[in-house]
């Protein structure tokens, strides 16, 4: 007569929705040999909340179950190893930045003007917008230069009279995604109404990939002329420009399609 298979050959004869099940179950009557005891003295009272990251905080009780254990001799070698990693890559990242901070140092004007537009409040990321478009603005004829070196406009993809692709270009390669990434949380906070009240306006009627780009190049533009005149960003400009005329004579249906576009509901007043 054949002996029973092993214990990691049972579970796979089970269905894979048994197979959990089984398995907790099994561990919780499996009688734990000498050899594999834990070690007193382990200390797993610890605090653990303050550890862990915002989106885990909501985990904590599969995360206290998940750390009741004991780390053997062999993993915590490895532990040893992956820590010693991480901590000789934390010092050359160090290095880099002193030598990135080094090189960035005779434009520190000209850094402080760009951490005042919205999305840049790191210096490490208007080290990157100089290092691609530089300070000298005067190389631009104008901003729309500018955003069409950087791939934030619409290609001009025309034959025999037939518009093909508009989609923007693959320059900018380094820029575009990092003004990306600043549009992306520019338009997550309320603390500037005037790129995000766009950038709700736009993903309506285009969606969020082109939405996401048109303040992409709204948010280069005003870097330019930030660089150019040698000034700190001003929301007031935007601001001004969003106002309504109030000397234009509008109907009912102009006044709610502008009420639609600017992100309200319409609703009876008898409601």
């Amino acid at each position: 007569m054949e002996s029973e298979p092993p214990f990691r050959y049972r579970t796979e004869l089970l269905p894979q929705t048994r197979q959990k099940h089984y398995r907790e179950s099994s561990r919780q009557h499996r009688p734990i040999s000498k050899s594999h005891k834990k070690p007193t003295g382990t200390d797993t009272s610890f605090d653990l909340e303050p550890l862990v990251y915002k989106s885990l905080k909501k985990k904590l009780p599969e995360l206290r179950d998940a750390i009741d254990g004991y780390i053997t001799p062999e993993q915590a070698g490895k532990l040893k190893v992956i820590k010693a990693h991480y901590e000789s890559l934390e010092s050359r990242k160090a290095e880099l930045e002193e030598l990135i901070l080094a090189l960035a140092a005779p434009y520190q004007q000209e850094l402080a003007i760009l951490q005042t537009a919205p999305g840049i409040s790191s210096g490490f990321t208007a080290i990157g917008i100089i290092s691609e478009i530089g300070t000298n603005m005067e190389a631009f004829p104008s901003a729309k230069h500018l955003c069409s070196w950087a791939g934030l406009t619409p290609t001009n993809n025309e034959s025999a009279g037939k518009k093909k692709s508009v989609r923007v270009s693959k320059a900018g390669c380094y820029i575009k995604p990092l003004l990306v990434q600043c549009a992306n949380a520019v338009v997550k906070s309320t603390k500037h109404p005037e790129m995000r009240n766009r950038y709700l306006r736009l993903k309506k009627r285009r969606g969020h990939k082109k939405a996401i780009i048109a303040i992409a190049r709204m948010l280069l533009t005003a870097l330019y002329h930030m660089l150019k005149n040698g000034e700190n960003y001003n929301a007031e400009l935007y601001q001004k420009s969003d106002l309504l005329p109030v000397d234009r004579e509008i109907t009912v249906e102009q006044a709610l399609m502008i009420a639609r576009n600017q992100g309200y509901k319409i609703k009876s007043a008898t409601a």
